[in-house]
């Protein structure tokens, strides 16, 4: 009897302690917390170009005159700025370190590439790379390129017969080139405009070109110019990048070469 009283007192005691817990629940409020949601991606934060220094050697980056984010959203800015401050970086500063010590150290980029031994591969590759991405970047402008200067307009209708031609031309080149490599206007030693195509770093100045010549106008086909945004539509970053050539630029070449 005493044993069955003692649990009769248990259970009320629990029972007691279930009631005043719910009566507690119901009496608070509970605070809905607003958690915001996300606007969009946050955008990654761009550095600046001017930032961006070669190790010290004999050449140094060609600076950017625009902001990397200057072409968006036709050119994205992510490629530009992994494109200039990773890739032509990287060639500047090994095409240094091949040419410390060495008796062309202070040779001029066009005497070390015009004379270059082919079979020199770290050279080839790093003067080369150095030398084709700086006329790259100095190639493109985020304001009106304009049009190429009467002088160089009348050698495109010369050699291609309209400019149409030419940009016809030209793409067609870029886009045919399998893997990596450059297509290029060059001016040739007879003052011929011509068009070629090189593969990885090489360029139309070197030795064992099939066409040699002077260039004028790059276009860069390496997949890290433009796969990030352009994935396979090589033909769309093709046309992206012509709309932003620098002809002021292109035509100062060209007169340069022919001696005008």
């Amino acid at each position: 009897m005493k044993n069955n009283s003692v649990k009769c007192v248990k259970h009320l005691i629990v029972l007691s302690s279930l009631i005043l817990a719910l009566t507690s629940c119901e009496e608070k409020k509970l605070i809905e917390v607003q958690v915001p949601l996300p606007s969009g991606p946050e955008k990654k934060k761009l550095g600046s170009p001017d930032d961006v220094k070669a190790d010290i050697g004999s050449f140094q980056l060609v600076q950017l005159p625009f902001a990397y984010d200057a072409f968006e959203p036709e050119l994205d800015a992510t490629t530009m700025e992994l494109h200039y401050s990773r890739h032509y970086l990287s060639y500047t500063n090994n095409l240094n370190k091949e040419l410390k010590g060495t008796p062309i150290e202070k040779f001029r980029i066009e005497e070390i590439i015009s004379t270059l031994d082919m079979n020199n591969i770290a050279l080839r590759e790093n003067a080369g790379g150095y030398y084709n991405h700086s006329l790259y970047f100095e190639s493109i402008t985020s304001k009106n390129g304009g049009q190429p200067s009467a002088a160089l307009t009348d050698a495109i209708n010369r050699d291609f017969g309209s400019f149409e031609s030419f940009r016809s031309l030209f793409t067609a080149a870029a886009q045919k080139i399998s893997g990596s490599g450059w297509a290029w206007l060059v001016v040739d030693k007879a003052g011929v405009l011509q068009i070629a195509t090189t593969a990885n770093q090489d360029n139309p100045m070197m030795p064992q070109s099939i066409i040699r010549g002077t260039p004028l106008l790059p276009i860069d086909v390496w997949e890290h110019a433009y796969y990030l945004h352009f994935q396979t539509k090589r033909k769309k970053y093709i046309d992206t990048y012509f709309d932003a050539i620098n002809w002021a630029k292109i035509s100062e070449r060209y007169n340069a070469a022919i001696g005008l």
